[in-house]
């Protein structure tokens, strides 16, 4: 799935980048189409907010290339336990495609019998149009409730937030954009909200924001 959702933004800042005789609308509509299936998000509800990113996602490619964090020091950042569960595994790479480079730090929690889970993952992306792919969620508001659960934006803080609850199947994601670059998210299973976020937060998120 991770893979996936990387080529879904290395798809995006491609169709933001290339065909300068379209315009800036088509080429939102176009990328808003190839994360819509992942993201759930529709071309008409978005566009205004993509719209912007495109046009900055624009403007950096006339600057060149951000180069990403190494994702050796992402992985510094991610704690040894998650809320009391112990690290399990911890994985980085840097991928790249047409100029845009995206690097990635993943760590596994778990307790003994595997039956409370927490996945972290952070993302630094670069500020360019491949954030489309990464987190659809931050250009839109989503407020929904169920009998099983909840999914809703927000913020935490200062940095936008996109959050997912299942009650029945005690399982459930929390997410963070930092800086419009890095995105820091925080997927939790047999554990309640409350453990996941708590995981989310053992994270040096200001630590994060400085990194350049």
């Amino acid at each position: 799935m991770k893979l996936h959702l990387i080529g879904v933004a290395f798809m995006s800042a491609a169709l933001l980048m290339s065909c300068r005789e379209k315009s800036t609308e088509e080429k939102v509509a176009e990328a808003a189409e190839a994360v819509s299936e992942d993201a759930r998000v529709s071309v008409s509800d978005a566009m205004s907010a993509m719209k912007k990113v495109a046009e900055q996602a624009e403007e950096s490619q006339k600057n060149g290339p951000v180069e990403t964090v190494d994702f050796r020091a992402l992985k510094e950042l991610l704690p040894a336990d998650a809320d009391g569960l112990a690290r399990k595994s911890a994985t980085g790479e840097k991928t790249g495609a047409m100029g845009f480079k995206i690097s990635t730090a993943n760590a596994e929690y778990a307790n003994e019998d595997r039956s409370e889970r927490i996945d972290l993952s952070i993302v630094d992306a670069g500020g360019t149009g491949a954030m489309m792919g990464m987190a659809a969620w931050s250009m839109i508001d989503v407020d929904k409730e169920t009998e099983n659960g909840y999914e809703k934006t927000g913020k935490m803080g200062d940095h936008k937030s996109y959050e997912k609850y299942d009650n029945s199947g005690k399982d459930g994601e929390i997410a963070m954009l930092i800086k419009n670059r890095f995105v820091v998210t925080a997927k939790g299973r047999g554990v309640s909200m409350d453990k996941i976020k708590a995981a989310l937060e053992d994270i040096d998120l200001d630590k994060l924001a400085d990194m350049k």
